[in-house]
């Protein structure tokens, strides 16, 4: 009985942890003084971002079977339902800066855009759409499974960095601790799927 409890105890912790991670960015961006100069669309697009970039923390963790108390093939349904709301929250954010500034997001989707944040954020876009439209037709088109495992786990680690550095070059609504500890913490669960689970990336022997 004591070993269960220490179980539950360590399934609450990390429940805890990740809740902090993800909740604390979002708390701290709604405080900003920053918001007080914003239009009510530029806004949507901010949280949009903020919001679809920490749904991406927990899914590494789900298709990998790390979520506490959440059986892997549970854990995998749950991934391909906020695979959906990123691509909602990505779509939501690129479409409510389209409102706010056209010609900027036409240079951004160029890659004529002169801030360098613009380019990793369209990078990291487009790997999201290209994952779903994949996930959404792999069986029509007759995917081979160890082929889907590893264009997911490429278009995933390039949605990760890509994510990554555009948050940290933007100089925005975002406190810049906890948006840190929520980018870290976005390559080390990456990281760890990359090296512990059989052929994501890599061929395993």
């Amino acid at each position: 009985m004591h070993q269960e409890d220490v179980r539950w105890g360590k399934k609450a912790v990390v429940w805890a942890v990740l809740v902090l991670v993800i909740s604390v960015p979002i708390i701290a961006a709604a405080r900003s003084p920053l918001l007080a100069w914003r239009d009510p669309i530029y806004i949507l697009a901010g949280f949009a971002g903020i919001v679809g970039m920490a749904l991406l923390l927990v899914q590494p963790l789900l298709i990998a079977g790390y979520m506490p108390g959440l059986p892997k093939t549970r854990g995998r349904r749950v991934h391909h339902w906020i695979g959906g709301s990123v691509v909602l929250a990505v779509t939501i954010h690129v479409a409510a800066l389209w409102v706010t500034s056209p010609p900027d997001v036409v240079d951004a989707l160029l890659f004529v855009s002169p801030t360098p944040f613009s380019i990793w954020g369209v990078i990291a876009m487009w790997a999201v759409f290209i994952s779903a439209v994949l996930a959404l037709l792999r069986r029509r088109l007759h995917v081979r499974p160890l082929v889907w495992r590893r264009t997911h786990g490429l278009l995933a680690v390039t949605i990760m960095g890509g994510s990554v550095i555009h948050a940290l070059l933007i100089e925005g609504t975002m406190e810049p601790v906890s948006k840190a500890i929520l980018c870290i913490s976005l390559l080390v669960v990456t990281l760890m799927v990359v090296v512990n689970v059989p052929d994501w990336i890599v061929r395993r022997r």
